[in-house]
């Protein structure tokens, strides 16, 4: 199959999210049911639905498998609460079980996820989490509170006031420079699609616009690119947004050495669900602040 071919069937492909749960004849049997065209894969071990709202659909079904959980596990969960409680400023108790509320840490959303049934409550900006999983919850729980009293405002400020004058500081600041600059070095005899997602060491999922030709120098950029050579060049690029990311299809396996050094390859499967949730998140912010801004003028208007 020639590249063009290969990247039309890329493109030809449907978009589809994945799922995995405990396994137990009669919540496959539902699952089948709800979702038909689902397919088990062996490489992901989980199940593939296809779909633009895949996600949705998905979150629907957790949460009313949720619901389902035997009476049982809700009042174990309840008398384990009970008998050995989480004390926490982060942690509130509501009808159905339990919501966590903590500054935004990638530590505490990426622990939280590993809990059953865990679900974002957009509206309240609160995780929910029913008293059927209280276990799991405890065994992540020192992780979870350890990252988000590290997230507060104030233990950011102490931090950023010990670095203030140190080489860590300015280190930050040449790579921030750096970034702004929007290049990225790849090598000159394997240049990476325009227009199309690709991941990298540097910048994580990105879109690559141009490619300048430029000669990159390994030594004045050796800080931020350590890979690049006298054969790589300066490609510019900028972020994808999340249609991009939907419509891309994850490589089959994960990046070899040769496409770290050139600088670029397919991302996998978790490395688009990351940048997909990434953009989600970017996406709502902005969606926030042009609704908070037509409120603004509307009163104005008033």
């Amino acid at each position: 199959m020639t590249d063009d071919n290969h990247k039309q069937a890329e493109a030809d492909r449907p978009p589809q999210e994945t799922v995995s749960f405990t396994f137990n004849r009669m919540t496959v049997a539902r699952f089948r049911e709800t979702f038909p065209n689902a397919r088990w894969s062996d490489r992901l071990q989980a199940w593939t639905v296809p779909g633009k709202t895949a996600r949705k659909r998905i979150e629907r079904w957790l949460a009313t498998e949720a619901d389902r959980r035997a009476p049982y596990d809700e009042e174990r969960g309840r008398d384990a609460f009970e008998f050995e409680p989480i004390l926490s400023p982060y942690l509130q108790v509501f009808d159905s079980g339990f919501r966590i509320r903590t500054p935004f840490s990638r530590t505490v959303v990426d622990e939280l996820r590993q809990v059953p049934f865990a679900r974002w409550n957009g509206d309240d900006k609160v995780w929910e989490i029913p008293f059927a999983s209280y276990d799991d919850l405890q065994h992540c729980w020192e992780t979870i509170e350890e990252a988000a009293k590290r997230s507060e405002p104030e233990e950011r400020r102490k931090r950023a006031e010990a670095r203030r004058g140190t080489e860590e500081e300015a280190k930050a600041k040449r790579r921030t420079t750096e970034r702004r600059k929007r290049r990225l070095p790849v090598s000159s005899d394997d240049l990476p699609p325009l227009g199309r997602p690709v991941a990298t060491a540097a910048y994580g999922i990105v879109v690559i616009t141009d490619v300048s030709g430029e000669i990159v120098d390994p030594e004045q950029v050796a800080e931020h690119h350590p890979a690049a050579t006298e054969e790589h060049v300066w490609a510019g690029w900028r972020p994808s947004i999340l249609d991009e990311l939907v419509h891309t299809w994850p490589a089959r396996s994960e990046p070899g050495e040769y496409e770290r050094l050139r600088g670029w390859w397919n991302p996998t499967l978790d490395e688009l669900r990351e940048a997909r949730r990434a953009a989600k998140s970017r996406e709502r912010r902005k969606s926030e602040s042009a609704g908070t801004a037509r409120r603004g003028d509307d009163a104005l208007s008033d």
